[in-house]
């Protein structure tokens, strides 16, 4: 018999967390009866049709968000759960979850709480520990978010915390030679994600006269663009730099490339960077979070002190001179192993009940 699971994103934005809901909702579908929880005319609510087919037979399912009828939502969460009679929650991220502990009030519902980012501060106040104590599992992405879950959250005697990496898919592929090295950043445009540090590293390509084509990929953070806009109009080498925005066609530019730049100031998991080694690119990223456990999994990439542009630029020109030898078989090899789909669907059903 199918279980009863409600996934919930409860954001109204796009980025890696509310991809990532989606593609659990199609991983788990065919082993349980699903509905899909968002936030109302949020961009997975506009564009859930496009994501999801309708043979995967999940239903999707609103709330209201109204700072001043937060009961509003309250009242939308119960009501989803009661009609559909769901016996797990796996809610993605944190936002709201509040609201959602006082839905299922008194109820023996498991509670599975999913974490992608890293938090800095501690959430150890009295409220906090009112709310997480409700929590049944908390799942971590990485190692690396494991041990910032038990640092962060307040986890009951009866709490459990698991470690479930994603699965990466594995395509066949053609790399043609491309005329001009093709480096490629795929990510939201945000502070720390990574795209400032690699286009000042590009500099060192300029003064050896190596010829290249960086191709960003992904829309920006709300509010940053205007700052962003402000380092990016000094750059001198606006040509080299290709703005792509968001598109739903990343596999084209992650084929192209030749380099993967990802100086990123800290993942949770890092998607993008795994799947460019999954196309067989050669990697670069600074020393820090999850890129610190990949290094540890044996996987090879060029990877140097954390927010250190000159040694950055360093690994940039090795690199595009053919100094760094990859062995991507190898990495093929350890992420078939470490980042199986099959592996990670029974990870997720041995935690529902």
């Amino acid at each position: 018999m199918k279980k009863h699971l409600a996934i919930v994103c409860p954001t109204g934005n796009f980025g890696g967390m509310e991809l990532d809901s989606i593609k659990l909702a199609k991983k788990l579908h065919p082993y349980c009866n699903i509905v899909f929880i968002t936030k109302k005319d949020g961009f997975l609510d506009k564009n859930f049709n496009s994501y999801i087919l309708k043979e995967a037979s999940v239903n999707l399912e609103t709330f209201e968000k109204n700072s001043f009828l937060f009961f509003k939502t309250i009242l939308d969460f119960k009501r989803i759960i009661t009609n559909y009679n769901i016996q797990n929650i796996i809610y993605f991220g944190t936002s709201k979850l509040q609201l959602m502990y006082c839905a299922i009030y008194g109820t023996d519902i498991n509670l599975i709480v999913r974490h992608g980012t890293t938090r800095a501060k501690p959430k150890n106040s009295l409220f906090h520990k009112i709310i997480y104590s409700r929590v049944n599992n908390h799942i971590a992405i990485s190692e690396h978010l494991l041990e910032n879950v038990k640092k962060t959250f307040p986890i009951g005697n009866k709490t459990k915390s698991t470690l479930i990496y994603p699965s990466i898919k594995i395509f066949t592929y053609e790399k043609k030679k491309n005329e001009k090295l093709n480096i490629l950043h795929v990510g939201r445009i945000v502070k720390g994600k990574g795209q400032v540090d690699a286009i000042k590293a590009c500099d060192i390509l300029i003064k050896n006269d190596i010829d290249f084509e960086f191709f960003i990929v992904g829309g920006y953070e709300d509010g940053y663009e205007e700052e962003f806009a402000n380092f990016y109009k000094e750059i001198e080498y606006k040509d080299k730099i290709k703005f792509i925005g968001f598109t739903n066609e990343v596999d084209k530019y992650f084929v192209k490339a030749d380099i993967f730049l990802f100086p990123s100031y800290g993942e949770g998991f890092g998607n993008a960077f795994i799947e460019s080694i999954a196309y067989g690119c050669k990697a670069i990223s600074y020393e820090n979070t999850t890129f610190i456990e990949f290094k540890n999994l044996g996987f090879e990439f060029a990877i140097v002190e954390n927010k250190n542009i000159e040694q950055l630029k360093i690994a940039l020109l090795n690199t595009a001179k053919g100094l760094v030898e990859v062995d991507l078989n190898k990495n093929i090899n350890l992420l078939k192993n470490n980042f199986l789909e099959k592996i990670e669907i029974q990870k997720y059903l041995d935690v529902l009940v």
